[in-house]
């Protein structure tokens, strides 16, 4: 999207734009804290902690730990679940301002010294001070991805020295040392202990967890779509022991150009997760007219993966934690609008703490009809509810059963 300069200047970050953040602001705030170190191959400072594991040249791929330049309390740096509701500009900051130093391993052979230490620095739970030294300055590189949050400066590593002691939650320790416990397993019982999901990422992704001889190093954007549906798979087995709901809910959420609607349907679990994307957004910059893609599964689930990406099993998670706290189950239609202002991807965590937001909010609508779940679509979306229901497959499913007379009568849902 191009932007005139001289609206800039009138603009001074205040959106007229229309983007949904101001990257002169992030970058120079992020610039900011860089500066410092521009020509420096020495870095000190506070990890969040963070690590982060490439894909290109698998099974040989970069691997390293990530801090930016300075002490003190850095979570929010790498933390997507204190993200939530954060301006763009921030996010972007946070990310801009960590410096990554790797090396390349052998997927297979994750025992390394540097790795050890990298693995220490993960399993913490609180910023731990380091000494990074890097074989030369960090690149003033700036990546984004649809899976992992924006990546910053990065540069070969030298050596990696923790300078303060790591603060490992005893459930982290006792999967980290068990190695008769598999991989899945342990994402489950930290899960169940509490463990922010972001975090057993992390962890996962250093091959911190598994069988002894058979942990493995898993790149950044395939261990948050494992650990997001391995969670997902068993609070399925879960929520399928409940009872149906016995009406129809809707909920809502906007926020940075983005709406999402979930639909929980009184009827056995099914799942559908749709996106639009309007000309001028992430994914469709050069497009003439909206964009419509998704993936369902039915009771049975799914024997492939989702095209639609790592956003179905994000927004699974979500919807399924919300299942569980009701203790119900569902066929759960969840729709996202995606409008000109976001057209950068900042990774999955978006889509997943959105609809964490969403359904804790509490439902915008309970009804027995189909026909004011249609008049709120038309009302509150862009695409309206006639779109809607002819791109859905599960909610199509829904009406097919009916009779079109009787879907649009109020008599209630049977």
């Amino acid at each position: 999207m191009k932007i005139d300069p001289s609206l800039c200047v009138i603009c001074r970050g205040r959106g007229l734009c229309g983007l949904s953040y101001c990257p002169i602001i992030a970058r120079a705030r992020a610039s900011y804290i860089l500066k410092p170190i521009s020509s420096s191959r020495v870095i000190e400072g506070s990890s969040p902690p963070a690590v982060f594991v490439g894909r290109i040249g698998y099974p040989f791929i970069r691997a390293g730990p990530s801090t930016p330049p300075i002490t003190g309390d850095t979570s929010v740096f790498d933390y997507p679940e204190l993200w939530r509701e954060r301006r763009i500009e921030e996010i972007l900051e946070y990310r801009w301002s960590m410096i990554t130093g790797f090396k390349v391993f052998n997927v297979k052979n994750p025992e390394d010294k540097l790795l050890d230490e990298a693995r220490l620095l993960v399993l913490s739970s609180k910023p731990v001070d380091v000494r990074v030294v890097l074989e030369k300055p960090p690149r003033p590189l700036i990546t984004f991805s649809e899976h992992e949050p924006p990546q910053g400066p990065r540069s070969p590593l030298e050596s990696l020295r923790l300078l303060g002691n790591p603060s490992i939650p005893r459930p982290l320790e006792k999967a980290y040392y068990d190695t008769d416990l598999p991989a899945g397993e342990a994402v489950l019982y930290l899960y169940e202990s509490n463990i922010p999901v972001s975090h057993i990422h992390k962890a996962f992704s250093l091959g911190s967890f598994g069988v002894r001889g058979q942990r493995r190093l898993v790149p950044t954007r395939w261990s948050i779509t494992a650990v997001d549906s391995t969670i997902s798979r068993f609070l399925v087995r879960e929520v399928k022991g409940y009872s149906v709901i016995n009406e129809i809910q809707l909920y809502e959420y906007r926020v940075h150009d983005n709406l999402f609607i979930g639909i929980l349907y009184p009827a056995k679990w099914s799942y559908e997760w749709m996106e639009a994307w309007w000309p001028g957004s992430t994914w469709n910059p050069l497009g003439l007219n909206v964009v419509i893609e998704g993936d369902y599964e039915d009771y049975h689930g799914r024997t492939t993966y989702p095209g639609i990406g790592g956003c179905y099993y994000a927004s699974m998670l979500a919807t399924l934690e919300h299942l569980r706290f009701l203790k119900r189950q569902a066929t759960a239609i969840l729709l996202r609008e995606i409008y000109p202002g976001f057209n950068l991807p900042i990774g999955v965590w978006f889509v997943r703490e959105s609809c964490r937001l969403m359904f804790g909010k509490g439902p915008v609508l309970k009804t027995s009809s189909l026909r004011d779940v249609c008049e709120y679509l038309d009302k509150s979306t862009r695409i309206g509810c006639k779109k809607w229901f002819s791109s859905s497959r599960l909610l199509a499913r829904i009406t097919s059963t009916r009779r079109i007379d009787e879907f649009f009568r109020r008599s209630g849902v049977h």
